[in-house]
C-alpha cells in the first residue's frame, strides 16, 4: 500500500487587487516544492498535511509527496500557475502505482478559468486513476461543491477557527481513507447547502453561532455517529455561484443518514443566520473606544485589510488615526510595503527618515482611495523577517515576512513587511524584540486568527471598520456571480433543505 500526498491551497478573493502568480506558491523558489523536500516542510507541523504524515508513518504505509504549492490569500490564480501547482499530482499518478490519494486543500481556489478550482483538479485526477479513493481535507471557509464531493471518497473539515485543529482534522481524514482502502468501512458522503454569506468576523469558534455548529459536529463524531461530520461557513469573498455556507457528513454505508444529518446541519444553520451578520462601528468612534481603555492590553482590529482574507495589507487609515492620537506603548502590526522596506534598511538602524506608507494597492472593488501615508520615523529594527510559529495555529511551520522593518513614530512603533502575513502567532513579535506582555496597544491587521495567539492576553477588543477589499459591509461589493436569492444580501425569502436537489 502506498499512498500520495499533495498541498494545494489558495483561499481566493476575487475581489482582491493582489496577483496570484506561481511565485506566490513557491516559498521564494523557482517552482512549488515537491518530494521528500515538500515532506519535511510539513513533518511534525500542525497542519493538515502534518496530520497525513504522523498517521501514515504509525500506520507503516509508505507514501510520496508530491507537491506542497500553498499560498497566502489574493486574486484569482493565474491559469499558468495552477497548471503548475497541480502538474506534479496528475505526473505522479501518471508514472506510479498509489493505492490513495491524500489532498490538503483550502476549498475556495478560484482561477481565472475556473470558479471551482478544486473540482477541477479532482477531475483531472480522476480522468488519469478514474476509481483511486481520494481522501481531502478542506478549511473551514470553504466553498464546497457538490461536484467535489461527489468526487471524493472520504472529507473532513476543521472544527475550530482560529484554525487550531488542522493537524487533527488532517488525522482524521487519513485514519478513515486508510479503513476505506482496507475495507474495513464504506464512507459515504452527503452534501448540502444553506443560501447564506456567514460575516467571516462572526464565524469564530470561541462563541456565537460557529461555536454551537461546530459542538454539534463534534458531537456526531465522538458518539459515533457520524465518521466525520464538518459545516463549511464559507468565504463570502469570492464572487462565485457556490459561495456560503455548507455542509458534508461522512457516515459508514449509509447515505440516507448521511443525508438527513448533512440536511438537519444546514437546517440548524438556517435558524442561526442572524447571529452571523456583523454591524461594524466607525473608525473615529472605534479609536476613541480604544484610547479611552483602562484595561490593558488593547487589541485593535483592522479587519477591512486582513491579509489571510486577501486583503492588500497596505491601507493606512486606521494606522492614520492611531498616530493621530499617539497612543503610549503600541505597535501596528502591519504594513505591506516592500518598497519602504528597503528605503529603511538603506537609510540605516538608528536613523531618522521620512516614509511614504502603504497606498500602492487601489481598491477597486470598493472604490475605497488608499492614499500613503507620510510619518517621519526612526528605523528601530531590521529583520530577515524569518519565524517558526510557536502555536497553536500551525505550530512548528517556518513562514517568511520577507525582509522587515519597524519603524517608530512617536510612541508608536509600526511593522513594515516585504510578504503578506497575518498576526496570528507571539513570534511574529518575539523575532522583532517585542514583549507583547509589556505593551498596551496592539493594533492588527486580523479579524479571528489574532486569537490563537493573543486571546488570552487581550482585556479590551475593539474592531476599528477601516478600508478593503476584506470589509464586512456587502453593499460596497458588486456581487454578480454569487446565487440568489441569499442572506444577508437577500432577506425576503424562505428556504428548505430541498432547494439543494
Amino acid at each position: 500500500m502506498k499512498f500520495l500526498l499533495a498541498t494545494i491551497k489558495h483561499e481566493t478573493n476575487t475581489f482582491s487587487p493582489v496577483p496570484t502568480d506561481v511565485a506566490r506558491f513557491s516559498l521564494g523558489e523557482d517552482v512549488p516544492i515537491q518530494g521528500e523536500r515538500a515532506a519535511a516542510l510539513r513533518r511534525g507541523t500542525g497542519t493538515a498535511m502534518g496530520g497525513y504524515i504522523e498517521v501514515l508513518e504509525a500506520y507503516g504505509i509508505e507514501f510520496d509527496v508530491a507537491v506542497v504549492a500553498e499560498a497566502r490569500p489574493s486574486g484569482p490564480v493565474q491559469q499558468q500557475a495552477f497548471d503548475a501547482i497541480t502538474d506534479p499530482v496528475i505526473a505522479a499518478l501518471s508514472a506510479g502505482c498509489y493505492s490513495a490519494v491524500l489532498l490538503d486543500l483550502h476549498g475556495a481556489m478560484v482561477t481565472v478559468q475556473f470558479d471551482d478550482a478544486e473540482t477541477e483538479l479532482l477531475q483531472r485526477i480522476r480522468s488519469v486513476v478514474p476509481n483511486i479513493p481520494i481522501g481531502m481535507t478542506l478549511d473551514m471557509h470553504a466553498n464546497v461543491s457538490v461536484e467535489t464531493v461527489k468526487l471524493a471518497t472520504v472529507l473532513t473539515g476543521y472544527h475550530t477557527y482560529p484554525h487550531v485543529d488542522a493537524k487533527d482534522a488532517g488525522a482524521r481524514a487519513a485514519r478513515l481513507l486508510v479503513s476505506a482502502v482496507q475495507g474495513t468501512t464504506k464512507p459515504r458522503l452527503a452534501w448540502c447547502n444553506a443560501p447564506m454569506l456567514p460575516h467571516v468576523m462572526r464565524q469564530g469558534t470561541y462563541s456565537g453561532p460557529n461555536q454551537i455548529l461546530q459542538s454539534a459536529c463534534i458531537r456526531l463524531e465522538q458518539q459515533g455517529v457520524a465518521l466525520a461530520a464538518s459545516v463549511f461557513t464559507g468565504f463570502p469573498h469570492a464572487d462565485i455561484e457556490g459561495a456560503g455556507l455548507s455542509v458534508v457528513v461522512c457516515c459508514d454505508d449509509d447515505p440516507l443518514q448521511a443525508g438527513q444529518l448533512a440536511e438537519h446541519l444546514c437546517l440548524q444553520a438556517w435558524e442561526l443566520r442572524h447571529d452571523f451578520v456583523f454591524e461594524g462601528t466607525p473608525l473615529v468612534h472605534s479609536l476613541d473606544q480604544a484610547a479611552a481603555a483602562k484595561e490593558f492590553p488593547v487589541v485593535v482590529l483592522d479587519h477591512c485589510d486582513n491579509a489571510s482574507s486577501g486583503g492588500t495589507m497596505d491601507t493606512t487609515v486606521v494606522l492614520a488615526e492611531v498616530l493621530k492620537r499617539n497612543l503610549d506603548r503600541a505597535v501596528f502590526f502591519a504594513i505591506h510595503d516592500p518598497d519602504v522596506v528597503q528605503q529603511a534598511i538603506a537609510t540605516g538602524k538608528g536613523s531618522v527618515a521620512v516614509f511614504s506608507l502603504g497606498g500602492k494597492h487601489q481598491n477597486l472593488a470598493t472604490g475605497e482611495p488608499n492614499p500613503p501615508l507620510e510619518v517621519r520615523a526612526r528605523v528601530k529594527t531590521i529583520s530577515d523577517g524569518k519565524v517558526i510559529l510557536h502555536g497553536p495555529m500551525m505550530a512548528g511551520m517556518a513562514v517568511n515576512m520577507g525582509p522587515t522593518v519597524v519603524l517608530q513614530c512617536d510612541d508608536v512603533d509600526i511593522v513594515v513587511v516585504s510578504n503578506h502575513v497575518e498576526p496570528s502567532d507571539r513570534s511574529y513579535f518575539s523575532t522583532l524584540g517585542f514583549d507583547v506582555l509589556q505593551m498596551k496597544f496592539l493594533i492588527l491587521k486580523s479579524r479571528v486568527h489574532w486569537r490563537a495567539g493573543f486571546g488570552d492576553l487581550a482585556r479590551t477588543v475593539v474592531e476599528a471598520d477601516g478600508i478593503g477589499v476584506t470589509g464586512s459591509d456587502y453593499t460596497k461589493f458588486n456581487y454578480r456571480k454569487v446565487r440568489r436569492p441569499i442572506f444577508p444580501l437577500d432577506s425576503s425569502f424562505t428556504y428548505n433543505t430541498g432547494d439543494n436537489q
